[in-house]
């Protein structure tokens, strides 16, 4: 066998692994994404006109330093600041379908419980369906979204996310490590357990969910289960607090007899809910919400 025959037939063999490691088998000027709703997108190139119906997705792709690919977003993103006038697009049931055809978007970013990804797919559009509930989903999917946009960011900014989660940490005294801490994310009520990115800046910073792991990330639960946990620190937003202390037994609750519930702002709330670039900025929301309830440290801010 001549030495070019065998160089050749050893490049073939090594195609699979060059794929893994950098895309060296992606046919030239096109490359692949698979998203978490196993469909596959292929490009000729990186998508400059973005539409973004999920807004962890339009804040991941503004942390990435793409703001200026996006076209429209659905109706609640409003961070940063500058997305605030791009065309608003409705929600997850009232997508606006003809206005994010007008648009002609490279590609539309989408959660899986949207309606709208078969019905844009059916009229030529690439959708791209992507989703967090873990602290490592939130990692996962930003790497994707670096990956669709063609951008390197991913290491430089999941470790700042990192250092500012660890700095929160560490400003906690220790008496708020010993918190049993109650979260509800939505009236239902509905928990955020100790397996979603929620629960776990909640561990992260020391302190201790009374959901399990075992009920799920974001599990409906029973009224009569907070009152048999009987959490020392309740958290909730302001669009869900409001009745939250008159449901029956909840008189019995640790955190409801000694007033330790921290009810966030509208602005705080949606840096909590959003599994995104901004979890640092969350896990100081928390742990100011923890030192006030701790008996030292910060008293300021809006957790009362």
């Amino acid at each position: 066998m001549s030495n070019k025959v065998y160089f050749f037939r050893s490049m073939k063999a090594a195609l699979p692994l060059l794929a893994l490691l950098g895309g060296l088998a992606q046919p030239a000027g096109a490359y692949q994404l698979k998203d978490d709703a196993g469909h596959v997108s292929e490009w000729s190139a990186p998508p400059q006109r973005i539409v973004s119906m999920v807004p962890s997705l339009t804040e991941t792709v503004c942390a990435l330093g793409a703001c200026a690919r996006l076209v429209g977003v659905d109706r609640y993103s409003n961070h940063p600041p500058q997305v605030a006038a791009l065309p608003k697009l409705g929600g997850i049931d009232d997508s606006n379908i003809e206005t994010i055809v007008a648009l002609r978007p490279d590609v539309v970013l989408v959660s899986p419980s949207s309606r709208m990804a078969e019905r844009l797919q059916a009229l030529g559009l690439k959708v791209v369906t992507l989703e967090s509930k873990s602290y490592a989903d939130v990692r996962r999917v930003l790497g994707k979204t670096a990956q669709l946009l063609a951008v390197q960011d991913t290491d430089r900014l999941w470790r700042g996310i990192e250092a500012g989660v660890g700095a929160a940490a560490q400003s906690l005294p220790p008496a708020a490590r010993s918190a049993r801490v109650y979260y509800e994310v939505a009236s239902g009520p509905y928990g955020a357990g100790e397996s979603s990115f929620i629960g776990e800046i909640i561990a992260r910073l020391g302190a201790r969910n009374i959901i399990p792991a075992s009920m799920g990330p974001f599990p409906k639960i029973n009224p009569e289960f907070v009152v048999r946990a009987n959490p020392d620190v309740i958290m909730v937003g302001s669009r869900d607090a409001e009745g939250i202390t008159a449901r029956p037994g909840w008189e019995r609750i640790s955190a409801v007899r000694r007033q330790q519930i921290c009810v966030f702002s509208r602005e705080e709330g949606d840096v909590l809910v959003r599994p995104g670039p901004r979890l640092a900025e969350a896990a100081q929301i928390m742990a100011r919400c923890l030192r006030e309830h701790s008996g030292g440290g910060d008293k300021s801010g809006t957790p009362r």
